[in-house]
Parts: structure tokens; sequence; C-alpha cells
């Protein structure tokens, strides 16, 4: 039997609706059948089925909910339990025509209002069509990555809509070996299977078995720490999962934190837990400064990405922080390759190189990264997002490793963070602008020809590059935008490209 399999507590199934915890008698059920109860017609469990009458329809499934890197929508009007029990079978027959094999599932859940009951939900689909579900409770979505690879379950599901408003919801999937599921390689699948959905018969159904890994999931991170020195750091958990797993985890350590806003809430009553905006990091640069912290750090809401500040409160690039972990990486692995997004300052290339490792470009998208990230059995890479993967932790990305791992580069160079920001602060950037285009690819295809001199890409998008400034417009994965990005060598470079650029995506200039 697999590490980790059995813990607390097994249960075996009982009769309950789908995405309800409590269990119900006959009289109930067949009440609940009487007045076509929203939930019977997918229910295996009624008793005598098909012997009363039941809603002959159901709100219709929005294909819209199936994006590209997950399922993520509006609760309840285009994500509700019903749709999450569906999603939940349909996910267990995907896996099933991957891996026939496939028995062990893992499913957690964040701290959104609705997450408990779509869970349920989601765990009723997959053990009606006979998967055993390991219920792994609230937590961080990179938990989710952790037990899988550690446990070696055979995929896994989080419930999260990661940064997004309170009122959506949604689901992260994955194969074994922490490999993602995306609309290319599963959800397009799932989507079709759901819209076509047949409650399975003759499965034996599954059993729910709970298993708290925070323990291992510690001993796990702490890895990557390396020796730490007392240090006062202001972590803002945003209300979301750090606010769970940021005690547990630095318990013990010599770190001081002062937290802001750990209080689990699904509201978000504080700000929005979406560190990219600025506007959500104003609190965490004042309580810095207000607190002579060394350091800030801003999770978003499931806890899978973190953002930093100096103790002047000046928020830190991404790219700033994958070029610091690359270079103390390769002060153990010389020769390491290292990955980075094309939106990527040229200073991360430029510092893996000095460090003696193996810069590798590649294309924005969790999806994109872990898999080249395998290919090349790269050590390490970063996003400009703030998502950090590291070949160690089951080639899945952890805030709370880049977390740490930071806090040794703190520790180990006793100098202000902003000192050791500075030195890598040789260029200059916009950070990422976005745009409403009508007809993307023609606008790509459109700067691409004004820019023909340039030594030009089309890994993702277009880039064009000079040897004083270069630029990107890509296609949005996730949203229906035209992204740039400009950096250059002095802030004049850079500003005449920026302006250069908004004005042929706008239509200003022939």
């Amino acid at each position: 039997m697999k590490k980790g399999y059995i813990s607390e507590k097994s249960e075996e199934r009982q009769r309950r609706c789908p995405g309800e915890s409590y269990t119900i008698n006959d009289s109930v059920c067949k009440g609940r059948q009487r007045v076509n109860y929203p939930k019977c017609n997918v229910c295996l469990e009624r008793v005598e089925p098909g012997s009363f009458s039941r809603a002959p329809t159901e709100s219709k499934l929005s294909r819209d909910i199936f994006k590209s890197y997950d399922i993520r929508g509006k609760y309840p009007s285009e994500l509700n339990d019903t749709t999450a029990q569906k999603i939940g079978t349909s996910i267990a027959q995907f896996l099933k025509e991957e891996d026939p094999d496939v028995k062990n599932i893992a499913v957690g859940r964040d701290m959104r209002i609705s997450s408990k009951s779509l869970a349920n939900a989601l765990i009723d689909g997959l053990c009606t069509a006979g998967l055993n579900v390991i219920n792994l409770g609230v937590i961080s979505t990179e938990m989710m990555y952790f037990a899988v690879g550690h446990y070696q379950y055979d995929g896994g599901v989080m419930v999260t809509a990661s940064h997004n408003s309170a009122e959506y919801n949604g689901f992260k999937i994955c194969r074994k070996q922490v490999i993602p599921v995306s609309l290319e390689t599963g959800i397009g699948r799932i989507s079709k299977l759901t819209s076509q959905y047949h409650p399975p018969r003759g499965e034996q159904l599954g059993k729910v078995i709970l298993n708290d890994i925070f323990g291992d999931y510690k001993k796990h991170v702490l890895k990557f720490a390396g020796n730490l020195r007392h240090l006062r750091i202001v972590v803002d958990a945003g209300n979301g999962m750090a606010g769970k797993t940021i005690p547990i985890v630095c318990e013990g350590l010599p770190i001081e934190i002062i937290p802001l806003y750990f209080e689990l809430d699904g509201t978000f009553p504080n700000h929005e837990a979406n560190p990219l905006k600025p506007e959500n990091m104003v609190d965490l640069q004042k309580k810095v400064r207000e607190t002579r912290a060394h350091l800030g750090v801003a999770f978003d809401g499931d806890a899978d990405r973190c953002f930093f500040v100096d103790e002047t409160g000046r928020i830190i690039g991404c790219d700033i922080i994958t070029a610091l972990i690359a270079r103390q990486i390769l002060e153990r692995e010389k020769g390491a390759t290292i990955l980075y997004d094309l939106r990527s300052s040229w200073i991360v290339p430029e510092e893996i190189k000095a460090g003696g490792g193996i810069p590798y470009r590649e294309r924005v998208g969790h999806v994109y990264m872990k898999a080249t990230l395998r290919e090349k059995k790269a050590l390490f890479g970063g996003e400009l997002s703030g998502h950090y993967y590291f070949k160690n932790n089951y080639y899945s990305d952890s805030g709370m490793i880049a977390f740490l791992m930071v806090l040794e580069i703190l520790s180990t160079k006793r100098v202000p963070f902003s000192n050791i920001v500075s030195l890598l602060k040789r260029y200059y950037s916009t950070g990422e602008i976005n745009f409403e285009v009508e007809d993307k690819d023609k606008k790509i295809e459109e700067i691409a020809g004004k820019f023909s001199t340039g030594k030009i890409d089309y890994l993702d998008g277009v880039t064009v590059e000079y040897h004083d400034w270069w630029f990107n417009v890509r296609k949005s994965n996730t949203e229906p935008l035209l992204r740039l990005n400009v950096e250059g060598k002095t802030p004049e470079i850079m500003e005449k490209g920026r302006k250069l650029l908004i004005n042929l995506i706008q239509g200003k200039t022939a």
C-alpha cells in the first residue's frame, strides 16, 4: 500500500446527496425526489431510482468554465455542486482513459466560501466513478502538488480560484507525477465528457480517506531553506491560504513573522488576494516601513505565488527574484540549466551565465514551464507572474520554497535587501501592459512587420530585440487581452519604445 494512503480515518460511503457531507434516510431521499430536487437526476444513491418524477432539465452547462489551465467560473451561476459532481466523474473517466490502473486521487480545497461544498460534490463524483479519494482538507495549491508527488498518488484536484475575486471558484488538475492537465492535454476532454454526462453504472464505489500532510510538507520545504538568521518579516496572506501555511512552516525558525490578514476568509475583506495589482501591495509596503522589517512578502489566495518588497517598501520584480534564486542554486550546482519566461529582464540570462549556469528561455504559462523543466532536467525556473518552479519539488511551483530561499539569501548576504537588489537593476522595464484588441493575431503580425530590422522570434507572440531595447507582444493565455512588455538600457529608451508600441497597438500610427 502506498505511503500516506491510510491516515487518520477511513470511511465507507453511505447514502447522501451529491455535495453534502451528512447522510440522509430513505424518507428524506424519497421526499426530495418527489419535489424534483435538482441533485436527484445525477445521484446514483436514490431510493428506487426512476420511481419518482425528476426535473426534466438542468441549467445549461457553461463551456466557458473550461479554461486553458483550469476549470473556473462564478459560483453558483456557472459552477455549482451539481456541475462539480459531474466534473468529478468526468475527471475520473478521463484519468482512466489515460491509465486504466488509476485508483487514488488527492483532493484539497482552499478557504473560499463555496470550496467545501464544491469539494464534497467533486469527491462524490470521483467516488461514483470508482476512484478512491484522499481528502487533504484545507490546504494550499502547492501542498496538493506535493501530496501527489510525495505519496505517488495517481492525480490531484485542488478546489480554488487562486487570486480571483470571491464570487469565483474552480479546479486545478494534475495527473500522476504532478503533470498538469491543460485544455490541450485533458481539460478539453473533461469538458466533452461533462457535457455528455451519463452516470456511471457498475463501478465499485470508491472510498474517502483523510490524510493530514502538513508534517511531511513542512519537512520537505525546509530542505530548501539553508541556514537562516534572525529576520523580521511582514507577510500579507490576503486572507488566503498562507495564513494557515506560514505559521506552521515558520514555527521553530529564527524568523519573526509580522502577520497581515492571516484570518482565512473567502470574502477577502481587506483586499483581493492578487499581489500582481499594485493596490493590493499598499498595506504590506506600509507595514514593512512601520515595523522596520527586513523584508515583506505577499501571497496570492491559494498561496502558490509570492511577491516581495524590500525594507523600504519598494516592490521587487519577480524576474529579479528569479535571478537571485538562480544564483543561489548555481553556487551549489554549477552548470545547471535554469528556465525563465520570455517576459523576463535581460538581467536573468546574464546572471545565470555569470553564475555558471545555462539559461533557457520559455514561453509564458505553467504548463510550458513544467514540461520544459522536465525535458531539460532544469533545476529551477521562474516566471514574471510570481511562479517559481523547482526540479526537487516534483517539477512543480512553490511560493513557500521561493520565500524560504529568499530568506536564505538575505541571511547569507547580511546586507539590506535593497542593496542586494540594486546590483541587478541595470535595465528599465514597463511591466506588463494589457490591451483589448479585436483581432490579436492580425495586430501581432502588423507589429512584427514594423520591426523587421530587429532580431525577431515567435516563441510566444512576437519578440523583437535590438542592442539597447527589446519588447514582446503576445496573446494572454487566460484572458481576452494582448499583453506588452518593453525593456531598455535607459529610462528614455524604454519610454520611447513604450510610446511607439502603445500607439501601434491602439492604431494611432501608420
